[in-house]
């Protein structure tokens, strides 16, 4: 048998981008680090993330702060492909492998050699896949799609879901072992409501970058209207979301100060800033009417029931976290989550 490991090359025909990571939120800051600290760790690590966190950015962060940031990062979206092309994309295949294969492809895995593979979505992936996928990370070797030869690579896989993969595994959608073998860490990417201090800082951002690709040469401006609006949205897109809508009110505006802010451009009565901002006005009238006693955010409320919770679940089943998990109705990872977040209050 031909060993095809001399005929991998670090050239990877499938590059990621590497855009910026801004931040300075707790939230964003422990992320950082707790990436930072698996990074250099050569084993695979699983993010999870709503859209638009970032998950992809996560990747590339990982793979160049590890041993392997010299090698190639190669990246697929799982969800993009449907289930008859996923395993010829990541595999590769042989020439007459089946009709339209006319010479010898090579798959994700093989252009990953010596460096990254990240697979977004990677719980749409079928399970016959998923097995093929596991013979990698426990063996190092796969055989191309139409051939018996093996195939010997070092890859280190990050994957990425906003999917619940371990109701997935429990429902029998998705295997337990490679579950298993994915998580060495787990690294949850929080929303961008989690992280409103970062708002300003980002649309900032987007804004500068927009008015030089529009070739302005005034610095964009948000009124306070329009940055009271940005940061009370609830972002269900996040990052991207943000970069979309700040985009959008730069190439709308006249002049440098931005004062109109289009959430939703498939809605005439999209909310902007100045009636969002009313609605703030209106709800600053409706709390003063609270006592003192009872005034404080809906964050902080929350904040507190939800620790409350945790403290009673891990006292009633004994501090066994999976227990905990179950009585509170979490995954165990949703739980690991929550924990994280608390640990410093727990007690």
């Amino acid at each position: 048998m031909k060993n095809e490991k001399n005929k991998l090359t670090s050239k990877a025909p499938f590059p990621v981008k590497v855009p910026e990571a801004l931040g300075e939120s707790r939230a964003f800051l422990d992320f950082r680090e707790a990436l930072s600290k698996v990074a250099p760790i050569d084993r695979p690590v699983l993010l999870i993330g709503e859209r638009g966190t970032g998950k992809e950015l996560a990747a590339s962060r990982l793979h160049f702060l590890s041993k392997r940031w010299q090698g190639p990062l190669v990246a697929l979206n799982c969800s993009a492909l449907s289930s008859s092309l996923i395993e010829s994309e990541l595999f590769g295949y042989e020439k007459g492998a089946f009709t339209g294969a006319v010479e010898r492809r090579r798959g994700r895995f093989e252009s990953a050699h010596g460096g990254t593979l990240f697979l977004d979505e990677i719980g749409s992936i079928p399970m016959e896949v998923q097995e093929k996928i596991l013979r990698v990370v426990e063996y190092g070797s796969f055989e191309r799609v139409g051939s018996p030869e093996r195939v010997d690579v070092d890859v280190r896989i990050v994957a990425a879901t906003h999917a619940d993969l371990e109701s997935l595994a429990e429902q029998g959608r998705f295997k337990r072992d490679l579950l298993d073998r994915l998580s060495f860490e787990v690294l949850y990417l929080p929303p961008l409501r989690e992280r409103r201090e970062d708002i300003h800082l980002l649309a900032n951002h987007f804004a500068v970058r927009m008015a030089h690709e529009l070739e302005r040469e005034e610095v964009p401006r948000f009124s306070d209207e329009a940055l009271n609006a940005l940061e009370n949205y609830t972002w269900p897109g996040n990052v991207r979301e943000l970069k979309n809508v700040v985009e959008r009110a730069v190439y709308r505006s006249d002049s440098s100060l931005i004062t109109q802010i289009l959430f939703n451009p498939f809605r005439r009565d999209s909310r902007t800033a100045e009636n969002l901002s009313r609605e703030a006005m209106r709800q600053v009238g409706r709390e003063s009417k609270f006592t003192e006693s009872r005034r404080r955010s809906l964050k902080d409320a929350v904040e507190a029931l939800e620790l409350n919770l945790l403290r009673e679940a891990l006292e009633e089943s004994k501090y066994n976290q999976r227990k905990a998990a179950s009585l509170l109705g979490l995954t165990y990872h949703q739980f690991r989550g929550m924990l994280r977040k608390y640990k410093s209050r727990v007690a």
